[in-house]
């Protein structure tokens, strides 16, 4: 079977933690992950990803002491969207759905009142 030339190998980019290797051994071994897959573990490369997260982590630090993780996922969830929000990436629903009004948006989204 020849690939394209396009074809770009699965490659997974990891920091340089030893537990890496033993998730991703794991997923291939479950047929989750190609046995082509790579795995590249270079201290910085996710940079650009992990400070996208900064903030969040911020947000998160002193709300320790979450009950479950369930609770833990929703609260840092809600966290994200709020950041996402900030950073305009849902102004064009905003926009067309609540008239350019974020709490609009919000009140339409989970049926509550906003006056």
């Amino acid at each position: 079977m020849t690939r394209s030339p396009h074809h770009r190998p699965s490659v997974i980019s990891t920091e340089q933690n030893r537990s890496y290797n033993e998730a991703i051994a794991s997923l291939r071994k479950e047929g989750r992950r190609a046995p082509t897959c790579q795995h590249r573990q270079l201290k910085f490369l996710n940079n650009r990803l992990e400070s996208d997260h900064g903030k969040l982590k911020q947000r998160i630090g002193p709300v320790r002491g979450f009950k479950s993780r369930k609770t833990a996922h929703n609260a840092i969830r809600e966290f994200d969207v709020m950041r996402m929000f900030r950073k305009g990436q849902f102004r064009s629903m905003v926009d067309s759905l609540a008239g350019g009004s974020e709490a609009r948006y919000i009140g339409r989204l989970f049926q509550v009142f906003i006056a």
